[in-house]
C-alpha cells in the first residue's frame, strides 16, 4: 500500500473516531453535548500534534528512536512546579488561580528551564553536546521528582488529592481561553520554526553527513530544539504530562509506513496520536466510567511497548 492511502486510511479512522466521540449517546441533546465535547477534541488535536511533532523531532537530532522529550525534565518540573504551589501556599491558591495565569506560569518556567539549559550546554564545543543535554536532563529530572515527593510527603492528605490530580493529563476540564491561548502558541512555534523542519530527512543522517551536505548543523538543531521544548511545554501545561505518548506514536508510525521520510511520519504520527487519545478517552468515559485516566492507559501501552523493542532490539 502506497504512503498516500495510508495516511488516508489513518485520516478516515481518526475521523470515524471523531464522529463517533461527539455523537455517541448524545440523546438529542446537541446544544450542550457538542460544545463540550467539540472542546474535547480541539485540545486532543492540539496535544496530539504537539507532542508527535515535537517527539519526531527529538528522535531524529538523538538519532535514537527510543527518546522522548521528556527526558529533559519538563514534565517533571511540570509537577514539581504544580506540587511547589501547593506546599508553599495552599491547595485553595492552585485551585482559585486564574486558569490563564497558571498555564501562562507553566510554560514560561518550563521554556524558561529549556532556554537556560540549552544556553549552558551549547557554549560546550564538539559532537556530544546533544548527548551532554540527555544527561543533564535526566539528572534534572529525577532532581525535580525527588523534590516534589519530598514535598508531598509533607502535604495534608486533602491537599494530596489536589496535587494527584494534576500528575495525569486529562481533556475533562479543559479551559476554551487556554486552549486558545496554547493553539496560538503552539502556531506561532511552528510559523516560527517551519523553515528548519526541511532539513530533518537530512539530520536523520547524522551530524557529519548533515555538515557535508551543506546544512548548518549547530544553528538548526539547537533552533529544533527549542521548538521542541516549546511544542512539549504547552501541550503539557494545557492538560498534563503524558510520557509515553510521544514514543508510542512514533514508533508506530515508522513500522506502520515504512519510511523515515519526514513529509510521511509526521502527519502519520499527528493521525495515530488522534487515534490513540480519542480511542483512549472513549474507552476512559464508556468503559471504565472516569474510574481511571487516559494517561495511565497510554502509559501502561506505551511502557508495554517500550520493553518489547528493548527486547527485539536486544535479540538483533
Amino acid at each position: 500500500m502506497s504512503d498516500k492511502r495510508k495516511l488516508l486510511l489513518l485520516a478516515i479512522v481518526a475521523i470515524a473516531l471523531i464522529a463517533l466521540f461527539m455523537t455517541i449517546e448524545a440523546n438529542g441533546i446537541w446544544e450542550y453535548v457538542l460544545p463540550r465535547r467539540a472542546k474535547k477534541i480541539a485540545a486532543i488535536v492540539l496535544t496530539g500534534t504537539a507532542i508527535s511533532v515535537s517527539t519526531v523531532v527529538f528522535q531524529t537530532l538523538t538519532n535514537n528512536k527510543i527518546l522522548t522529550p521528556s527526558l529533559i525534565g519538563l514534565d517533571s518540573l511540570y509537577l514539581l512546579l504544580q506540587t511547589a504551589i501547593v506546599f508553599l501556599f495552599g491547595s485553595t491558591t492552585l485551585t482559585a488561580m486564574n486558569k490563564n495565569v497558571q498555564f501562562g506560569i507553566s510554560t514560561i518556567v518550563m521554556v524558561g528551564f529549556a532556554g537556560i539549559l540549552y544556553k549552558l550546554l551549547f557554549m560546550r564545543k564538539g559532537s556530544g553536546t546533544i548527548y551532554f543535554l540527555l544527561l543533564v536532563g535526566i539528572i534534572c529530572g529525577s532532581f525535580f521528582s525527588s523534590i516534589s515527593e519530598f514535598m508531598k510527603m509533607l502535604l495534608d492528605p486533602n491537599e494530596f488529592m489536589v496535587v494527584q490530580d494534576k500528575m495525569f493529563a486529562s481533556f475533562n476540564n479543559v479551559n476554551g481561553d487556554i486552549l486558545i491561548l496554547a493553539a496560538l502558541a503552539a502556531l506561532a512555534a511552528i510559523g516560527f520554526f517551519y523553515r528548519d523542519l526541511k532539513f530533518l530527512d537530512v539530520l536523520a543522517l547524522g551530524r557529519e553527513h548533515a555538515v557535508n551536505l551543506g546544512v548548518p548543523y549547530d544553528r538548526v538543531s539547537k533552533r529544533l530544539l527549542v521548538f521542541t521544548a516549546l511544542m512539549v511545554s504547552v501541550s503539557t501545561a494545557l492538560v498534563g504530562p503524558i510520557t509515553f505518548l510521544g514514543f508510542l506514536v512514533a514508533n508506530v508510525a515508522y513500522r506502520l509506513m515504512g519510511t523515515f521520510k519526514h513529509s510521511v511520519v509526521l502527519p502519520a504520527t499527528s493521525l495515530i496520536s488522534f487515534v490513540a487519545l480519542i480511542g483512549g478517552q472513549l474507552i476512559v468515559e464508556r468503559v471504565f466510567t472516569f474510574s481511571t485516566s487516559l494517561s495511565v492507559i497510554l502509559n501502561f501501552a506505551g511502557g508495554i511497548y517500550f520493553l518489547y523493542l528493548l527486547l527485539k532490539e536486544n535479540r538483533s
